[in-house]
């Protein structure tokens, strides 16, 4: 994989993937995008990683948006629907997802926050889609701040366009926790190192059903998790889990 917009690095089962296009405030180009899916493939068929995170390069900036001056500014629906589908894929992704906010998260990056499952970030960043500034509107996006923001706030920061405090996106239910600077990287990386240790499996299958049934009428969505749990529970790792938990030790997860 080529490291030039984008890296890809597997270390302890962790995958990471920074944005690096720092002078540029790590604005995506169509070329981050493709090596974006290109990293994807790589972790979710490499056994060895277990989480994934992504941040930016730097300290500024997790992502600023679309590079307007790269070719995402003007109205090419391949670059549009690429973008759609690297964060419908992230939204979706197999294995658990922490976006790490070092810096500013604005317009298109807001999309590849909202897609991961966690979301930690500095007690400094600041948020917002200020795409209405330019003319434009954070359509591919909205998908996702609407299954993660109350209505009215969420059409009170894309109409406005202004920037959030981190206190403001955490009040409104785009992040997870928010750190001091100082504690930042230990912050995140405990939790990276956490989701680690977890059953790969087990996170597939919980993910998955979750996904599946979050769209269900009630009833349909216990019976349907019902069956899931029973699949899980079948698992070499729930048994793994279980006696490790009868034994007072650690559980030694292989994700079968």
């Amino acid at each position: 994989m080529t490291e030039t917009d984008l890296l890809y690095r597997v270390e302890n089962h962790i995958a990471t993937f920074t944005i690096n296009r720092e002078a540029r405030r790590n604005a995506i180009s169509p070329e981050a995008i493709a090596l974006f899916h290109q990293g994807l493939d790589a972790a979710e068929k490499d056994d060895g990683v277990r989480v994934i995170c992504v941040t930016g390069a730097g300290d500024r900036a997790f992502c600023s948006g679309a590079d307007l001056a790269s070719g995402m500014g003007g109205g090419n629906l391949d670059v549009f629907q690429e973008y759609a589908r690297l964060i419908t894929r992230l939204a979706t992704f197999p294995k658990p997802t922490v976006a790490r906010i070092n810096g500013y998260c604005l317009a298109g990056g807001t999309g590849f926050m909202l897609a991961c499952d966690m979301v930690i970030a500095k007690d400094t960043a600041k948020f917002g889609t200020p795409e209405v500034n330019v003319g434009l509107f954070p359509m591919m996006i909205g998908a996702l701040i609407f299954r993660n923001v109350p209505r009215k706030k969420a059409m009170e920061m894309i109409m406005l366009g202004e920037k959030l405090t981190a206190a403001q996106a955490l009040e409104m239910g785009m992040l997870t926790r928010t750190v001091a600077e100082a504690e930042f990287d230990v912050e995140v990386d405990a939790v990276l190192s956490a989701l680690a240790k977890k059953s790969p499996i087990g996170m597939r299958l919980g993910k998955e059903a979750f996904a599946a049934a979050e769209t269900m009428p009630l009833a349909e969505a216990v019976q349907y998790l019902s069956g899931r749990l029973a699949a899980v529970a079948t698992t070499e790792d729930a048994a793994e889990g279980i006696t490790a938990f009868l034994e007072k030790r650690e559980p030694n997860f292989t994700g079968k």
